[in-house]
């Protein structure tokens, strides 16, 4: 429970030490005194954004500190989550609030972000200011206030955890889809690259090596042409060298029969022919080893082929393989991508139907827990002087939400025999006040958070509702530690511990201070609240009269 709150400089408090005891601390004075002031305290040392207009005129700071103790488990293990320690189960926060902007956060004088106060604060204090009421206003809130009554969150839990599953596979099923159609053009593609290159099956190197083999056919061609015409012109022509030298040597021989000594050259020249035949023979050789036309147009038109594709994809035959290859390795993604949409469209078809079931578990266990939770408020409103109204939950059912498919609405029906229509439509001030009142009596029968602070609860009420009000509160009181800023005598009266909030002014300054009352000074201040600040002797006599009687009901007050 909050043990102590201690103020500095915020807003028109300058100074202020304030014990807080268990059971029902009630605060009191007159308007404008400040007592919103110790609300916006609490709410900066727990976390809640902060205004520098909270900084009390001239000061460079305002410092809020509260101590808590014991601490229940969920506190201690928010602690543990951010790594920081308490001793003697006791806690210390401390909030300061420059008067440039800036706040500082601390936990047991250990600095700490605002996100840790928070999360404390979720643990250690509810608040309930009048902008609560519009909880009851705001049918979008209903079904987290009928969640919460029924405080096991389980089945809900389980459900979220599957409506996430559910989500993720619909959002990786969504964009294989939304792919789907370039993969699809993409797919086309490859497959013609792969059958294109695949039907020319082009082999390492191919390309260098058909260009080596048609500029060699090319040169054997002209090598042989101009070979067979050096053997014409040598031995095989018309007119060829070699039957000239043989003629040539026959004219010799006729010529040594007359001059002997040209058999010599008739010898010479014969040596001549058998060289020039050689040279022939050797030639020839230069004649042969071509290929064919079909052959070489065979070799020319794959040549083309091949370098017409590779120009086509700007590479060699080696990169056409390349292409080929992870034209397959990614069509074979792609048909891999297909399956696993169809698996994907099967899971989400299967996590549809989990979910759906799982939000019909949900919808049956609201449905009774609606009938239970309307039971109960019933019982509290009637309890607080609203004997004819009756609170109902309607349950609709719509899509599936993180929440379910339910949507609810308290409806109330004012009296006996009328249709129950939307909280807006009918309730008061007052009323919704006493019935927020008993929602969160409702509620704190399973609210772990150990303190409960109301801020003017009463707003529209009074007489015997206020007195009822004030019954409930006591009533709480033995359970949480409740924490109620009130207006009202019914409601100061029932209070355990009483603390007047008064406001000072001087000509240049108004400061205000808090102070524990004591049983006489309850008694004049019980009187203020009744008739103002004429303290006759018989009002004072009421007042103690009417202390005595709610401290004596409340001890039997209900709970």
């Amino acid at each position: 429970m909050l043990k102590e709150l201690s103020i500095e400089n915020l807003a028109v408090i300058e100074s202020a030490v304030i014990p807080l005891a268990d059971g029902f601390n009630a605060f009191t004075g007159e308007t404008g005194a400040g007592k919103s002031i110790l609300i916006h305290g609490i709410q900066a040392v727990l976390g809640q954004r902060t205004n520098k207009d909270l900084v009390r005129t001239g000061c460079k700071k305002a410092v809020i500190t509260a101590v808590f103790s014991p601490l229940k488990d969920e506190t201690k293990a928010v602690l543990a989550e951010y790594g920081y320690e308490t001793e003697d189960d006791e806690l210390l926060l401390t909030r300061e609030i420059s008067a440039d902007g800036g706040s500082i956060g601390r936990v047991n004088g250990k600095s700490a972000p605002a996100a840790l106060l928070r999360a404390l604060g979720e643990t250690l204090v509810n608040i309930h200011g009048q902008h609560d009421n519009q909880i009851l206003l705001r049918p979008e809130r209903h079904l987290d206030v009928l969640d919460s009554f029924g405080g096991d969150t389980s089945l809900l839990e389980q459900y979220a955890h599957e409506f996430q599953q559910l989500q993720s596979c619909a959002r990786s099923l969504n964009q294989l889809k939304k792919a789907e159609q370039e993969k699809m053009q993409r797919l086309r593609t490859l497959q013609e690259t792969i059958e294109e290159i695949g039907e020319l099956d082009p082999q390492p190197q191919e390309d260098t090596l058909l260009d080596e083999q048609y500029h060699a056919a090319a040169r054997a061609e002209d090598t042989a042409e101009l070979a067979g015409g050096i053997c014409r012109m040598l031995t095989d022509g018309d007119e060829n060298l070699s039957d000239a030298l043989v003629t040539a040597i026959d004219q010799l021989n006729r010529l040594a029969s007359a001059a002997p000594d040209a058999a010599a050259l008739c010898e010479r020249l014969k040596a001549l022919n058998i060289e020039l035949r050689d040279i022939s023979d050797e030639v020839s050789a230069y004649t042969t080893g071509q290929l064919s036309p079909a052959e070489f147009a065979k070799l020319n038109e794959r040549r083309n082929a091949v370098n017409t594709i590779a120009l086509r994809y700007h590479t060699d035959a080696d990169g056409l393989r390349e292409i080929y290859a992870d034209a397959v390795k990614e069509v074979e993604a792609i048909e891999s991508d297909s399956n696993l949409l169809r698996q994907l469209t099967d899971e989400r078809a299967e996590r549809l139907h989990r979910v759906t079931e799982l939000a019909k578990q949900l919808t049956a266990y609201r449905t009774k827990l609606g009938e239970e939770f309307s039971r109960r408020v019933g019982e509290e409103l009637a309890y607080l002087n609203m004997p004819r109204v009756k609170l109902s939950v309607e349950l609709t059912q719509g899509k599936l939400t993180p929440n379910g498919m339910d949507h609810a609405e308290f409806l109330i029906s004012a009296n006996p025999g009328e249709p129950p229509k939307p909280i807006a439509q009918i309730a008061s001030g007052g009323e919704l006040s006493r019935m927020m009142l008993a929602l969160k009596a409702v509620l704190a029968e399973r609210d772990a958070i150990p303190t409960l602070i109301f801020d003017e609860i009463d707003t529209g009420v009074s007489g015997k509702a206020a007195q009822k009000i004030g019954l409930k509160l006591r009533a709480l009181s033995q359970h949480h530690q409740v924490i109620c800023v009130t207006h009202l005598a019914q409601l100061a009266t029932q209070a355990t511990h009483h603390l007047l909030i008064e406001k000072h002014s001087t000509e240049t300054s108004t400061s205000t201070s808090v102070s524990v009352l004591d049983r006489a000074q309850r008694i004049e201040e019980i009187a203020r609240i009744m008739g103002g600040d004429d303290h006759s002797a018989l009002l004072l006599q009421t007042a103690e009269a009417a202390l005595d009687a709610a401290q004596e009901s409340g001890q039997g007050g209900r709970k």
